[in-house]
């Protein structure tokens, strides 16, 4: 699972390589690629994408679906966005404000008035929540037992959720309140508030609210099956029929999987302004930091200002379940968006933030 370090670390080494854009040339990420992905210590696959305001100018992949095999893999392929998701719900909130069915200045003890809330937390906020400096902690209720307990778990995912969100607010913050601390705990809240709102499972609101709207078909939860690539931890491939990813009640932080083009038509909707999905007052508070916190972070993104290439503000979020990794860099100013994506939690790790300042260097 992606952390707080993770964050941090992939952040810095972009910063210290200083990229600055060249013109365009398909030439040029197709050979940053290249070099990557054939280079000491490359994961078994490595894929990359560069997107303008109406979508993809250039999608890569190089490498195996399954290291040993002979199966490579292509630019259709499905990849596990791990916890880029969050970004998708947060924007899947903002869509339920969009249409009044949710509200900004909403607090927990609004939304869950059915749940029995600690005093604590009775007037925090739900964008407290989405900047992960509300005081929660994945050790209150998602520790290593519950890690293995989850997958048997027989009630449905909204009951999953629930019961975790029962368990963590019943008791005071485990961090302080205003201090960011990245933890998966914020988005699986924020999933069981929205499913509260609507009724709905996340997955079937994310399905009809999202990617609907946004001709997402490729869209899915959990590793990819099928002819798809496999996840990898430490080199060795991980069959999806066995534990191939975190548990599904995790959804809402981090289990989304789909296709380098489909993920650009959500990408699209930061360059455009939220198109015709997102109102730009939603699209604004999904990208403002909340609070004061470092890093900074809004809805689902790190945000991160002196990027010269950017022409402004970048969003940026890597996201990992440790068999799969992808990175994503968002320049609305420059109406560029940059993804580097591998079937390898670790190797997977260097080569995408390898590829990312390769890929803007080379336009």
């Amino acid at each position: 699972m992606t952390t707080r370090r993770d964050m941090l670390a992939a952040t810095a080494a972009f910063a210290a390589l200083g990229v600055s854009p060249a013109c365009a040339d398909a030439g040029g990420w197709d050979a940053a690629l290249d070099r990557i992905a054939s280079g000491p210590g490359a994961p078994p696959a490595l894929a990359g994408m560069v997107v303008g305001r109406e979508g993809p100018l250039w999608v890569g992949a190089r490498g195996l679906r399954r290291a040993g095999s002979a199966d490579t893999v292509s630019p259709d392929d499905l990849w596990h966005l791990g916890s880029n998701t969050k970004a998708m719900t947060a924007a899947l909130y903002g869509r339920l404000v969009d249409q009044g069915r949710a509200s900004w200045s909403a607090t927990l003890s609004q939304v869950l008035s059915d749940v029995a809330l600690h005093d604590a937390w009775r007037d925090t906020p739900v964008t407290a929540v989405m900047g992960h400096v509300a005081g929660l902690s994945d050790q209150t209720a998602m520790g290593p037992s519950w890690l293995m307990r989850a997958r048997a778990d027989p009630r449905g995912l909204p009951e999953q959720r629930r019961a975790l969100v029962e368990t963590i607010l019943a008791v005071p913050p485990a961090g302080t309140p205003g201090t960011f601390a990245y933890g998966n705990a914020n988005y699986i809240l924020l999933g069981a508030m929205i499913e509260r709102i609507t009724g709905q499972a996340w997955e079937d609101v994310l399905r009809s609210e999202l990617f609907a709207p946004l001709g997402i078909t490729s869209g899915g939860f959990g590793a990819p099956v099928g002819d798809q690539p496999w996840g990898h931890s430490g080199g060795v491939a991980i069959d999806p029929a066995g534990v191939s990813d975190n548990p599904l009640a995790l959804g809402p932080a981090g289990t989304a999987h789909m296709t380098l083009q489909d993920y650009a038509r959500f990408l699209v909707l930061f360059l455009n302004g939220g198109g015709e999905v997102l109102s730009a007052e939603t699209l604004s508070v999904l990208t403002r930091p909340v609070g004061s916190g470092r890093p900074a972070y809004g809805g689902g993104w790190g945000i991160v200002d002196g990027q010269p290439w950017a022409g402004g503000p970048a969003l940026t979020h890597d996201g990992s379940n440790t068999m799969w990794y992808l990175s994503a860099w968002v320049a609305p100013g420059a109406g560029r968006a940059f993804v580097a994506a591998s079937n390898d939690g670790m190797a997977g790790a260097l080569a995408c933030r390898q590829l990312i300042p390769g890929l803007i260097q080379a336009g």
